[in-house]
């Protein structure tokens, strides 16, 4: 029996031009699978239909071939799929696990517990026990989202880069959602199908997204999919503090473009994430050839200076 090849992807969201983050998300999620002779794949996260736009994607593509980056499989988009999530939240419904939730963020926010002050909300599974009348009179005002029910046990798993995470996902993060009131499905169900349905076994990201991780171990565990291994990276940060975005336009692609070859660009990457100790350009063959984890950082996030943000 031959050993599962690693899959990796990279799964943007076309809200507009990516930034040097996004790039550097990429990049190490490449050189991550291509190191161990996996395949890459891209994904384009556009369930936002009014944020994302087939042109920033078509951009995004173009980006990613600029680099020599190519998907191992066809380009797939969320905005296409949305028979598929249907059906994982049928899976769900019909083992007790939803509900209509109709709670406006306002009332949300208004309920929550003065010990959580690192801006997390935890959901207080208010709208879980209404009663049919109760529930006809909401929806007679808005429609619902769909809340998946969480146990109230411990999530661990752990980081290939950071090691180990737990959560209690009753305390720590309540019901979440799975689709919006609009209709259009929640990141945390999209992603758990499609990197199931992919065959993603490797999911290399922002460390912003570690505590999402959790949640979707339990999606995982609730259809019966196969967990794949999360490492997380850290964040490219400005000397304010701020994680970088698309509103910094002098590290958006258009103005790395100019600004680098892309084996200029490639290095100065690997030289941000600590896999080199010098700034100078690589091949993206040798980039994959010298990866290590062992090597990339382990703060919580890399100050760019403001030179570099000039």
């Amino acid at each position: 029996m031959t050993d599962m090849i690693t899959r990796g992807r990279f799964a943007p969201s076309p809200s507009g031009r990516m930034h040097l983050g996004n790039i550097y998300s990429a990049l190490l999620s490449y050189v991550s699978a291509k190191h161990k002779n996996g395949e890459w794949i891209i994904r384009i996260e556009d369930l936002d239909r009014q944020r994302c736009k087939r042109e920033y994607a078509d951009k995004v593509i173009d980006d990613l071939h600029w680099m020599g980056m190519r998907s191992d499989a066809e380009i797939v988009y969320q905005s296409d799929r949305d028979a598929i999530y249907e059906a994982a939240l049928s899976k769900l419904s019909d083992k007790g696990l939803t509900y209509g939730c109709y709670c406006r963020r306002a009332d949300i926010l208004s309920a929550r517990a003065p010990h959580e002050s690192d801006g997390r909300v935890v959901y207080s599974g208010r709208c879980r026990h209404l009663s049919d009348a109760e529930r006809l009179v909401m929806e007679a005002e808005r429609k619902p989202a769909t809340r998946v029910i969480v146990a109230d046990k411990t999530i661990d798993f752990t980081d290939g880069h950071y090691g180990h995470q737990s959560m209690n996902l009753a305390c720590d993060c309540g019901d979440f959602i799975v689709r919006r009131a609009d209709g259009n499905f929640a990141y945390q169900l999209a992603v758990v199908v499609d990197d199931a349905e992919q065959g993603v076994t490797e999911v290399v990201r922002g460390r912003d997204l570690m505590d999402s991780s959790h949640q979707q171990i339990y999606l995982y565990n609730m259809l019966g999919y196969d967990v794949p291994q999360f490492y997380h990276l850290p964040l490219l940060m400005s000397e304010t503090g701020h994680r970088l975005a698309k509103r910094d336009a002098c590290t958006d692609m258009g103005f790395l473009r100019e600004a680098y070859t892309k084996e200029g660009l490639i290095g100065h990457i690997m030289f941000l994430a600590g896999v080199i100790d010098r700034d100078e350009p690589l091949t993206l063959n040798e980039a994959v050839d010298m990866f290590d984890w062992e090597n990339v950082r382990k703060d919580s996030g890399i100050t760019i200076s403001s030179q570099e943000l000039a």
